[in-house]
């Protein structure tokens, strides 16, 4: 299956008028993705990087819209984009991650887009931190318990992946900085 290009996603995120805090955001949460995928895929593992880039990219090319991830999938759906509609549509709510033998894709993005703020990759306890005050803020003091919950298991999945790669994810994600 055909996956849009880092330049076709570019240019859709521009058609859309995402704005560019956002698209940075989507290219970092792509990298993060890309970064720990490559190395699973170096240990057996067989995901494909075109969808992981594509959905990465495009996750959060609705922001401004109410019910983002409904839009953009719904976009997604009218390019042919089938499978990075199926990864939009779930990413702000996705739970349980798979166990690591059963990895996905849509595991893959959902844990890039919960490891970066902003533009830049903070890890998860960073990450969840500033969901839990966004929440609050926004009026949703009670999101606490089940942003915990969430952060458990995305730990949880952290962890089988650190065992398969044989380092930190925070430690892959530095060196990759570096490169």
């Amino acid at each position: 299956m055909k996956h849009p290009t880092r330049e076709e996603c570019e240019r859709l995120l521009s058609e859309y008028k995402t704005p560019e805090h956002v698209r940075g955001h989507c290219r970092a949460v792509a990298r993060t993705a890309l970064t720990i995928s490559k190395a699973l895929n170096e240990k057996g593992y067989n995901l494909d990087i075109g969808l992981i880039q594509a959905a990465g990219l495009l996750h959060d090319i609705a922001r401004v819209e109410d019910r983002h991830w409904e839009v953009g999938a719904d976009l997604m759906v009218k390019l042919g984009y089938e499978q990075e509609s199926r990864i939009i549509r779930v990413h702000m709510n996705y739970s349980p991650f798979s166990h690591i033998n059963e990895v996905t894709e849509t595991d893959m993005v959902c844990l890039g887009d919960r490891l970066v703020k902003e533009d830049k990759y903070v890890g998860l306890d960073a990450r969840i931190e500033y969901i839990i005050n966004k929440a609050a803020k926004n009026g949703h003091p009670e999101a606490k318990t089940v942003i915990l919950e969430k952060k458990k298991d995305t730990k949880r999945f952290m962890d089988e992946i650190e065992e398969v790669i044989g380092v930190s994810i925070d430690r892959l994600m530095a060196d990759s900085e570096e490169e």
